[in-house]
């Protein structure tokens, strides 16, 4: 640390610290002082890391956390959830809706999330949009426009197929209909044996 010396309009001096800048230390370093820490103590790693005492002490607290995170991981902001159970749970309900096509929105989460938690006995859970919007970042959720879908093909469609060919096939030759009477047939709208979006 920096000492400035300060010097008085009548001539008395003082000492003050001048302001040291915070540091952030990556998951490796804490690694590394925790491992030094161990034998000689949590004084002499911060002496040879030149650092303070008390981090190597809360870094040894963590030590489970560090040794899962990545190397180059500095800190583990973030609060966790208060209601995790509930949140699983919404995710899950999320991912069926998306997997079936169905969108959704901020206020049907909110709405749905409100019915979960008076489901499961938790009152003081109010489901308020920047919870909604902080649940959506945790989980890397994004409300997306509807995309319209397609219709699928028939799993039997080739059956379906053939049959209707012989189906005509047999009223043209049931009304007695010559080839050049018939035109753009493959043009012609059919409504049958259609699925609903």
């Amino acid at each position: 640390m920096k000492a400035l010396l300060r010097v008085g309009v009548n001539g008395e001096s003082d000492f003050e610290m001048a302001p040291q800048r915070r540091l952030a230390y990556d998951a490796d370093f804490k690694l590394k002082a925790m491992n030094h820490a161990k034998e000689p103590g949590n004084r002499s790693a911060a002496r040879e890391f030149n650092i303070n005492e008390s981090m190597v002490r809360n870094w040894r607290k963590q030590e489970d956390d560090l040794r899962l995170a990545k190397k180059m991981k500095k800190s583990f902001r973030g609060n966790q959830a208060r209601w995790p159970q509930l949140e699983d749970r919404l995710d899950r309900c999320i991912s069926e809706q998306r997997v079936a096509g169905r969108s959704f929105s901020t206020v049907t989460v909110r709405i749905k999330v409100k019915a979960m938690a008076n489901e499961m006995d938790i009152n003081d859970f109010k489901a308020g949009p920047s919870w909604c919007f902080r649940f959506m970042k945790l989980w890397q959720l994004s409300i997306r426009t509807r995309i319209m879908v397609s219709q699928q093909l028939l799993a039997d469609y080739e059956e379906k197929l053939a049959k209707f060919w012989s189906y005509c096939k047999s009223k043209i030759s049931e009304k007695n209909i010559q080839p050049d009477h018939i035109i753009n047939m493959d043009k012609v709208p059919l409504t049958f044996d259609m699925l609903l979006n």
